[in-house]
């Protein structure tokens, strides 16, 4: 049982992205100590005005115990995935952060996990946190024994929904979202108080 190339496994999730959104993406690069570099994917669709910003570096490694001397090859594999309408400035170093908590902290990502990082994810902006929500793609396979790379969609929270998350889990959430109408993909969006909706 052996691990994939990690490069190899970068390229071919790269691939499936730009098949997946037919287009070649804008990039750029945030380098940590002690981590391997995360790459932003920053794909333009003109029509609906939509951008999405894609992870790429994260899955260069099966998730589980960083500290472990051999990764299990077999361990899930995971990208994030923003999507905001006409896109927003400075989201970049944020989204990298957000994808280096596999190998920085041990974290797994999980369809409803909060990822909080506790501060604006770009300038200006009210939201503090992610949930992660079920990919808008197929996942990316890999062959052989490794688990196949899922692409979350990352959704972005403030401190009071994040709280909300925390308390009742991000069904409730996703629930009070669509009873209030929210367009998630909107980065000027308002909060929403679950426990006033309705």
């Amino acid at each position: 049982m052996t691990d994939p190339d990690p490069s190899a496994v970068l390229t071919t999730v790269r691939r499936h992205l730009v098949d997946e959104w037919g287009t070649e993406p804008q990039e750029a690069s945030v380098t940590f100590l002690g981590a391997p570099p995360i790459r932003v994917l920053r794909f333009v669709d003109v029509e609906t005005r939509v951008v999405r910003y894609v992870t790429l570096g994260c899955s260069s490694e099966p998730m589980g115990d960083p500290s472990a001397l051999v990764p299990d090859p077999t361990a899930p594999r995971a990208e994030l995935c923003i999507v905001l309408r006409d896109g927003v400035d400075g989201l970049v170093k944020a989204l990298a952060v957000l994808a280096a908590a596999p190998s920085v902290e041990g974290l797994v990502f999980a369809e409803g996990a909060l990822i909080d990082l506790g501060e604006p994810l770009w300038p200006g902006a009210a939201f503090t946190a992610v949930i992660l929500r079920a990919p808008e793609i197929s996942d990316v396979e890999l062959g052989g024994d490794a688990a196949p790379v899922r692409v979350f969609r990352a959704v972005p929270v403030t401190h009071t929904e994040a709280a909300w998350v925390r308390l009742k889990g991000a069904g409730e959430l996703e629930d009070a979202w669509a009873e209030a109408g929210v367009d998630v993909t909107d980065p000027g969006r308002p909060a929403v108080n679950p426990g006033r909706v309705g």
